[in-house]
Order: C-alpha cells, then structure tokens, then sequence
C-alpha cells in the first residue's frame, strides 16, 4: 500500500476516482461514508415509490388530453374536477370562441292581421324602435300575404340578412324559415272578433274614415257606385262573395302558413294553425284587450317594448289613435249575424281558442280580465260599434306615407 502523501502537516486520505465518488454518492470533503444509490441520477430527491406515483400521473394526464381531443371537449371528470375547484380560464383561453349570441331574442316577425289593430303596433314600434335602437324592418308590399316557394326563400333570406336584433313586421302569412335552412325567428301577432274585423274591413273599403271618401275612392278606384253602397245585410244574406267563403275565411291562414290547404276553410287549417300557435308564436293577443297584449309585451321583450304601455296611454298618442276610427259603419240584422257566424265557425273556433290561451297567461302574470263570461255558444252578441273603443283601425293596404306623416307628428310632440 503505497504511503499516505503529507499536505501541510496533516495526513489527508488520497482522493476517490471521480466514477468511484459518484457512486458513493459523496465528494470531496464528504469523507469515506457511502450513500445507498437513487434510482435515477437526474432525480436524486426521489423515491422508487414517488418516481411510480408520477409516472402514473402523467400517464393519466396524456390519456385523459386524448380523451378530450378525440371527442372535442373535455371529459366529464375534468368538468367536475372544474367545478370542484373553481372556474377557470382555461376553456376560455383555448376552447372554440363563444358564439355571440344576444341575451333576449334578436329576431321578431310581426306578420300582422289586416284589420287588427296593427296600425296601433306599428306607429309604437316606430316610436320605440328609436327609443330602445332595435331595427325596425318594413316592407313596401302591403296586399301579397300568398307567397310562391321561390318568394319565401326570397323573403326570408332578405329578413334573415337584417341588422340584429330586429323586428319585422308585414301582412303575410306564416312563414317557416327552419323549411328552408333558417332560424325560426320568434313571432307575435294580434287578432279580434272575426265578424267586428269583417264589418271593419267592409266599411273601410267603401267610406274611409276620417279622411273623408276621397281617401277610399284612391284605395278602391274600381268600385262601382252600387257596390260600394251595397247594403250590408243584402251582401251577408244573399251570399255576395265578399259576404261568403273563402273571402271570410281570412284570420286563420296568418299562423296556418302558406301551404294551399290553408287558405281552405277546414279542420286541417284549423289545427295546423293551433299547432304553430303553440309552437311558433311567442304571444297572440286579442285587440278587444291590446292594453293587456301591450303589457304582456313589454314583459316577454322589454328589449324591444319596454314603456310601450306609457307611451300607448299619453293623450297625445290617444288623440293620433282616434285618426283613423272608420266612419258609416253600421251593425247588420240578427239574422245576418247569425249566418255570418255560422259562415265563419272555423274563425270562430279558432279566435276562441287563442282567446283562452292569452286569458290562462294573463292569469299567469296576475292579470284580470275586466270583462264578462262569454255567452255560451253558439249565442253570439255583437256590441255596437259606438260602444267599442277601436284604437286605431288598419287595412290590408296600408298607406305607409299616411303613417310616416302620423309618426313625425307623434314625435314632435316628445
């Protein structure tokens, strides 16, 4: 054995290959005690049992982000695990962006009933459709509520393509826009009395109203003199076609749709426009109470209707709501009411119908209707029209130029 070098007067043992030192798990000043050996040199601070537990736990985070990436998203556990320790940004960050999606419904069809009171709507909807910034969408055609296959990809391919949210509003015919690849927008409506919106009809074509009968001899140019003074009771009850089906058959096609079948008065109409009633229409009010439809409104989107009920109500807009109450309107005979009601049994059943519906919801919202129980049928009671209030009469054909002129008057009074 060679002999121990001298360094400084001290004896020092001679110093360890470097392989050997390694091994030992030692160095230099450590002395010549030995170290048991680690698994794995890179990770010196771990165990057999600690280096399993991670490689099962990465091995359970690389089957779990397959998972996720084979199904485009993530699995339920994670979810839970999320859940459990609170929200995170990590979906946020790196999931699909979020569609922007509005919080209320950002689109509306009107597709007002002719002689329902839509003049009323439309002069508030251009009055809040400023107030609230909502797109207001109108359209020039006023008489064509029958559409070709072609025409309603047309249409609603234009209203689809509108600045959301908006609102439109139109005489037409129930449109389905699922039929032809679009969303099914959200629709409200407003019918009445089907005999008060006949007379209405009737005697707006022939004498106007306050305008004086230079305003219907423009809309009904053609009418000979002794039509447009046919006495009501001789068109009802000898069965003039304005007086009989299908002419009268006409509330129904608006929430059938545009299907032939339903411009035939029938059960099949009926019920498929009950069945778009419940499944389509988000609120169809009755004009005998538009103080209730205007509420119900103003609930269900605020975003487009909120204040309608004050602005409705301020006399100024009382006095443009009496402008167009139509003038020589008289009430036909029993006997003629009797065989117009039995003319439009199909309207009535239907009109009674939605009746009861917007009745259960008003009860819903705590609303009571300050009317009395109906007669039984088939009794049938007609009130006078001096006795109804009608807040403003409308026609098939409006005359919007008439209307834009209304709405800057009601806005100069704001």
């Amino acid at each position: 054995m060679k002999k121990k070098q001298q360094h400084g007067g001290g004896e020092c043992p001679a110093p360890w290959p470097p392989a050997a030192a390694a091994a030992a798990g030692g160095g230099p000043g450590q002395g010549g005690g030995l170290m048991r050996r680690r698994p794995l040199s890179l990770l010196p601070f771990l165990s057999l049992r600690d280096y399993v537990f991670c490689m099962a736990t990465l091995l359970l985070f690389c089957l779990g982000s397959l998972f996720y990436q084979l199904n485009g998203g993530p699995p339920h556990f994670l979810l839970a695990l999320r859940h459990c320790l609170g929200n995170s940004t990590y979906l946020d960050d790196h999931g699909p962006p979020p569609q922007k999606v509005l919080p209320f419904p950002s689109q509306v069809v009107y597709n007002r009933v002719g002689k329902c009171g839509s003049r009323t709507v439309v002069l508030l909807l251009r009055i809040l459709s400023d107030k609230h910034g909502f797109n207001l969408v109108t359209s020039d055609i006023h008489n064509k509520t029958r559409l070709t296959k072609n025409e309603q990809m047309e249409l609603i391919k234009n209203i689809s393509t509108a600045e959301q949210p908006y609102l439109f509003t139109r005489h037409v015919h129930f449109l389905n826009f699922s039929r032809f690849g679009g969303d099914q927008p959200v629709y409200i409506n407003i019918i009445r009395d089907p005999v008060n919106r006949f007379l209405s009809n009737y005697f707006f074509r022939r004498f106007g109203d306050w305008r004086g009968e230079q305003n219907h001899m423009i809309r009904t140019p053609n009418m000979r003199q002794e039509e447009r003074y046919l006495d009501i009771n001789v068109c009802i009850l000898e069965n003039y076609p304005e007086c009989s089906n299908p002419r009268l058959f006409y509330i129904i096609p608006y929430f059938c749709g545009q299907h032939p079948r339903c411009r035939e008065p029938g059960e099949w109409a009926l019920e498929r426009a009950k069945l778009n009633v419940n499944e389509n229409f988000l609120l169809v009010g009755i004009l005998e109470e538009l103080e209730d439809v205007l509420l119900l409104l103003e609930r269900f989107l605020p975003h487009y209707f909120k204040d309608v009920l004050s602005i409705y109500k301020n006399p100024e807009h009382r006095k443009l709501g009496n402008l167009t109450v139509t003038v020589k309107k008289t009430v036909p005979s029993p006997e003629a009411i009797q065989v117009l009601y039995q003319r439009m049994r199909y309207e009535y059943e239907f009109y009674y119908y939605v009746k009861e519906q917007f009745h259960l919801l008003k009860r819903k919202f705590g609303l009571k209707s300050h009317i009395r129980k109906p007669s039984p049928r088939p009794e049938f009671f007609i009130p006078s029209p001096l006795e109804t209030e009608e807040p403003i009469n409308d026609e098939e054909e409006d005359d919007e130029k008439w209307l834009e002129d209304i709405y800057k008057r009601a806005l100069g009074h704001d």
